[in-house]
């Protein structure tokens, strides 16, 4: 009895303990759940992000809810990619985030960035253009100079055709944002640094291995062109030498008008194209009109992890389906 009495004096101690280090957690926003997913991995032990861009939603054509907006008021850090893919955010930081320590990952020291590809038709890489230094260009415009996507506006939200914004495609630019993250968050909560920063190591790790997974995981169908929906995957590509034909779309929230539809259909028959991918936000009869009447199969990419629950596993998820997606629809006989 007694030592009963000594376990229930005990248990509200012990929870207000448990507790205490979460009530610590400082409130961390995070824009979408690829970001999220690095962010989570390197606060495990302290806390969980919040995330704004969840379920099947695209940062391209997200509007903001009062939930988010009352995230950001309460932040004391906010992770994101940059205005270049996240603009429904750019002025609610401007306002609402104005209280909290901002970190924009498109700036992380260390980052390979390549230069936005204004044409969707863009020409197959040549083997001698897979340049190593930052800020490739890949000079792939438009083939035959005839793709201009019916009134597409190149602007839109690539970062003004001066980078293309999907970072996170290369896991060696995860390493660059992680590293940034731990920096941003051991200056705003100094009290947990040594936890996030052990967490950033095993995450290190984490992705170097990634690294050589995906690299194997591609290497056999590596050669094989293939179309995809949205120019989104030139990071994937760059690092692991795969050969993207084309993109049916630029811009994902603008529809593709005829020509764009014809020359692509074309250009898969043209390069033998053995693959065009589908992504799960958006219009997938356009890849069966492209496709019909060649020997070209469909598959489906998920750039944004619009499919994936969200966590500090989101991001290997996201990677490994991406390699896996490729290998399975390249591997397939005409």
């Amino acid at each position: 009895m007694k030592l009963a009495a000594g376990l229930s004096l005990a248990l509200p101690a012990l929870m207000l303990a448990g507790t205490a280090k979460a009530a610590d957690a400082p409130v961390v926003v995070t824009s979408i759940k690829p970001i999220h997913s690095l962010v989570a991995s390197i606060m495990q032990g302290v806390g969980t992000p919040e995330l704004i861009v969840d379920g099947a939603a695209s940062p391209h054509t997200y509007n903001l809810k009062p939930s988010n907006a009352r995230a950001l008021q309460d932040a004391k850090v906010i992770f994101w990619v940059g205005a270049g893919l996240e603009a429904f955010l750019q002025k609610p930081l401007e306002t609402l985030g104005s209280d909290a320590s901002i970190a924009e990952l498109d700036n992380a020291p260390g980052l390979t960035k390549l230069k936005f590809r204004e044409g969707g038709a863009f020409e197959p890489h040549d083997d001698g253009d897979e340049a190593e230094g930052h800020d490739h260009d890949h000079d792939h415009q438009a083939a035959e100079a005839t793709g201009h996507d019916g009134g597409h506006d190149n602007d839109h939200d690539h970062g003004h055709g001066e980078f293309d914004t999907h970072l996170w495609l290369d896991p060696m630019n995860a390493k660059a944002m992680a590293a940034e993250i731990t920096t941003t968050l051991v200056a705003a909560d100094p009290a947990n640094a040594l936890t996030y920063q052990a967490n950033a190591k095993t995450l290190d790790d984490k992705l170097d291995a990634l690294d050589k997974e995906l690299a194997a995981t591609v290497a056999p169908v590596k050669d094989k062109p293939f179309i995809v929906f949205h120019d989104a995957y030139q990071y994937f590509e760059h690092r692991y030498g795969i050969k993207v034909a084309g993109s049916i779309t630029v811009s994902p929230e603008t529809i593709p008008g005829a020509e764009r539809v014809s020359e692509i259909h074309q250009k898969v028959g043209e390069l033998g194209a053995t693959c065009v991918f589908a992504e799960p936000q958006f219009e997938p009869r356009l890849v069966d009109v492209v496709i019909e009447g060649t020997k070209a199969k469909s598959g489906v990419l998920d750039p944004e992890a619009a499919t994936l629950k969200a966590g500090p596993d989101l991001y290997f998820t996201l990677m490994r389906g991406i390699a896996a997606s490729m290998k399975d629809c390249l591997s397939r006989d005409s």
